[in-house]
């Protein structure tokens, strides 16, 4: 009887070891919103690190986040550091490219509460008189992501952190772009 259970239990890890190692090893989420704002007055809301908190949704995860930066205050080369409680971990973001008004795109490396590194991309696109802003982040997904992806939707949760993010600069674009 325990040999049975024994093998059960087995062959339900190497399943789900199976199965995980299966699923895609590349992952994309992206979210957009309409902004009433030139794309330079939407542009600017990313181009600064330093003024992040007061759209991004992860900077209010811990209000004692420990923030430092390095290299230009703006464009390629910029650097932020974070170091946060459970929830907001800790990490870096390096601006890679920016082209002002365009697309901005920023190689984050996390360090905890896990080690990954993916790129967050921000692109700008005119429609008519308003702007559309998509947020996005892109990278490899590691066996364990891969295993967790399958109890929790990675697209569903960052999304929706995203949309939050959107929300939040689309009102301060449009209330400098009113101004």
């Amino acid at each position: 009887m325990f040999m049975t259970i024994l093998l059960v239990i087995v062959a339900l890890v190497v399943v789900f070891a199976i199965v995980a190692a299966l699923q895609p090893s590349k992952f994309r989420i992206a979210r957009s919103i309409l902004v009433a704002a030139p794309p330079a007055v939407a542009f600017a809301q990313v181009d600064d690190f330093r003024i992040w908190p007061a759209w991004s949704p992860y900077e209010k995860l811990d209000p004692n986040l420990q923030r430092r930066y390095e290299g230009p205050a703006i464009g390629e080369g910029a650097i932020y550091d974070w170091a946060g409680n459970k929830d907001a971990g800790e990490g870096r973001a390096t601006v890679l490219e920016s082209r002002p008004g365009e697309r901005m795109r920023i190689q984050l490396a996390f360090r905890k509460p896990f080690q990954a590194t993916n790129i967050a991309e921000f692109a700008f696109k005119p429609v008519g008189d308003k702007t559309e802003v998509t947020w996005s982040m892109s990278g490899e997904k590691s066996f364990m992501f891969k295993a967790v992806g399958l109890f929790m939707n990675m697209d569903k949760v960052l999304g929706a952190q995203f949309e939050d993010g959107l929300r939040q600069l689309k009102s301060i674009a449009e209330g400098q772009a009113r101004a």
